[in-house]
Order: structure tokens, then sequence, then C-alpha cells
């Protein structure tokens, strides 16, 4: 079963968010959207369809990333998520038991040895 095919996402943490946001614009060019963050787009191995990795930042205090303490969480496309949570589950993991699925595509959740929580994400067809 093929499990990450890339990169869906880079969150971060930051006690001000408009000024990190600002300093991230000034100084590494980023056009930063109005919804808090940047979505580069790519075509890796589908011509046809576009592929999203999305950078955003989020409160200090938000509980998005909960029960990880890390200021960060990496967001992973995966081909199948239920299949993959299902192996992970198999495998002994801490998979966190509630899934989400919207518009944007179907959203699954792990935790590392080390306490980081790691967002699965399955695009929806097409990206």
């Amino acid at each position: 079963m093929k499990r990450v095919t890339g990169i869906g996402g880079i969150f971060i943490k930051a006690r001000d968010t408009d000024a990190l946001r600002e300093w991230y614009s000034r100084h590494l060019g980023l056009d930063i959207a109005d919804w808090g963050g940047v979505a580069f787009r790519w075509n890796d191995d589908n011509p046809g369809a576009v592929g999203t990795t999305v950078w955003s930042l989020f409160k200090a205090d938000s509980a998005y990333f909960a029960p990880s303490d890390a200021p960060f969480m990496v967001n992973y496309r995966v081909a199948d998520l239920h299949a993959l949570l299902a192996a992970l589950r198999d495998e002994g993991c801490n998979v966190i038991d509630r899934t989400d699925e919207s518009e944007y595509g179907k959203f699954g959740w792990v935790v590392d040895p080390e306490g980081n929580k790691i967002e699965l994400w399955q695009p929806p067809e097409g990206q």
C-alpha cells in the first residue's frame, strides 16, 4: 500500500501571528492570503492535476495541535486515508480516533513516539 505521497502542509504556532506573517511576507516573499497562509501549487507526477502544499501560522494557544505541545505540525498527503489509519492502528501506532471529511478532502491524525501530532490528508480527486 502506498502511504505518504508528499507534504500537504506545514503549520507553525506563533506568539504574534500578524507580525510573523509580515516577517515571512517581507523577508521571504510569501504572498500570504486573507485566510492567513500560502497555497503552493504544483503538478508533480500527474500533469492533468494540480497539487497543493499549504504553509500557515496558528496562534500560540491553538488547540489544533493537541495532544502535542510542539510548536509545529506537518500535514502529509496520503493516497488512501482510511486504509492507512487501519494499518497504523494494526501496527500499534497512536491514532487519534477521529476523522474529518469535507470538500477539502479527508483528514486523520496520528501521534509519533515523541508526542508530535501528524496530520494525514487525502486530497479530493484531481488534486
